[in-house]
């Protein structure tokens, strides 16, 4: 068979494992919470604070879809015109024109083209974060930040640009093979690289200190079979106000992370209840989870590129010979843009269901529907959540389940429907 041949039944196999996993491991059939339920915990927030949450989310939105909006313009111009590739001989021409800086720089100018184009966006939505009270970060905090993702991106990226144009230059025909495998092996590497060496460049984490909360967080993990080296406080009253608590890491790096603003805004039994959501999710492995079909999806990406390289008329308005020359970074990066804005919506859909199964985890753990609705009240509060957003943007974008959703999950457990 030829290699295009051996690439389409490679990308058809790769699908149908992906479809696989998602059928073994995401809890697709879960019971939606009563609506009524949804309704009466509505009606139990003041007006005011639903009031203020609300606007808070109108005055974002045309920073957070402008962003996304101009992105798509961007990458669509750069990637669908000769301008992508131009960028990258110019970046790639000091040094000779050589495919490792084609490849590296000219894939860092195009990305950050883009992130420089949506940059006003970003900064708008900070603006709204500082004044409704949420972010407490000075513009200079908030730039240390931004450039700090700049860098592990930069990192992160160029060692995939160098590393896939190497392949296809060792391996013209069958570059497809051995990037799908590459690739995928990236995605489960970042997921136990990143908790232990990207977090602390943003946060500063130090162990939770003796006492009743420390004590009783351990023995929670203990008793729900899932080892913990530490609990940590993460420092991040430093740039938000927002309360949150997560489980990081895998194996002997697992350890439970709790924001010091949950510290000081909740009541110690809320903080339990929202570490059990987190044991939760390392008990059913979700992160493991997410790495495989993330490497499945991942690989299928780099098959699916390889056929589209066959596709002439898109070559031509990128004004490239190949998916496989440095050139391409910028027909790459607007494929890759357009894939995952299609994508979106059934993305947030399965992790809706997932972070439905670690809530019922966390109501089975600790038997305690109503400090887990407490908890809840109390999240979308200072988090200014919209307790129930509107139905268009939930469907494209809510990554859980909503203030009230999860209230009227805990009403139906402790009425033993759940």
């Amino acid at each position: 068979m030829t290699p295009r041949l051996w690439a389409a039944c490679a990308l058809a196999a790769l699908v149908v494992a992906l479809i696989v996993a998602a059928a073994l491991t995401v809890p697709w059939h879960r019971p939606p919470a009563p609506r009524a339920d949804q309704l009466a915990a509505l009606r139990e927030f003041p007006p005011e604070q639903v009031a203020r949450a609300r606007a808070f989310h109108a005055q974002l939105r045309p920073g957070t879809y402008g962003a996304l909006v101009l992105g798509l313009v961007a990458a669509l111009v750069l990637g669908l015109t000769p301008l992508g590739a131009r960028l990258v001989e110019l970046a790639g021409r000091p040094f000779g024109g050589h495919w490792a800086a084609q490849a590296v720089l000219g894939g860092l100018v195009v990305v950050f083209a883009v992130e420089l184009l949506t940059l006003p966006f970003a900064a708008w939505r900070h603006t709204v974060a500082v004044r409704y009270g949420i972010s407490t970060q000075s513009w200079g905090g908030w730039a240390v930040d931004l450039l700090k993702g700049y860098a592990v991106g930069a990192v992160i990226g160029g060692i995939a640009l160098f590393g896939f144009f190497a392949v296809v230059r060792l391996s013209p025909r069958w570059w497809w093979a051995f990037g799908a495998a590459g690739a995928a092996a990236l995605v489960v590497l970042l997921s136990f690289v990143l908790p232990v060496v990207v977090e602390p460049v943003f946060n500063k984490f130090t162990p939770m200190a003796d006492g009743p909360l420390r004590t009783e967080l351990l023995e929670l993990a203990r008793r729900d079979g899932v080892p913990v080296r530490d609990v940590l406080v993460a420092d991040a009253s430093r740039r938000t106000r927002a309360v949150n608590a997560y489980v990081s890491g895998f194996g002997p790096t697992r350890r439970i992370v709790v924001y010091d603003t949950m510290l000081t805004e909740a009541d110690p039994a809320e903080v339990v209840s929202v570490a059990a959501h987190e044991l939760g999710h390392a008990k059913d492995q979700d992160v493991l989870t997410g790495t495989l079909i993330g490497a499945l999806g991942t690989a299928a990406a780099v098959v699916a590129l390889f056929l589209l390289g066959g596709w002439g008329a898109l070559l031509r308005h990128a004004g490239v010979g190949s998916v496989g020359e440095p050139r391409a970074i910028a027909l790459l990066l607007a494929l890759g843009t357009v894939a995952g804005l299609v994508a979106g919506p059934a993305q947030a859909f399965v992790t809706r269901r997932i972070e439905a199964r670690a809530d019922a985890h966390a109501l089975a753990l600790t038997g305690d529907a109503a400090t887990f609705e407490a908890m809840q009240r109390r999240l979308g509060s200072v988090n200014l959540s919209d307790p129930d957003p509107p139905t268009w943007e939930y469907v494209m974008s809510a990554s859980h389940p909503s203030t009230v959703e999860r209230m009227a999950a805990a009403r139906a457990y402790a009425r033993g429907e759940r």
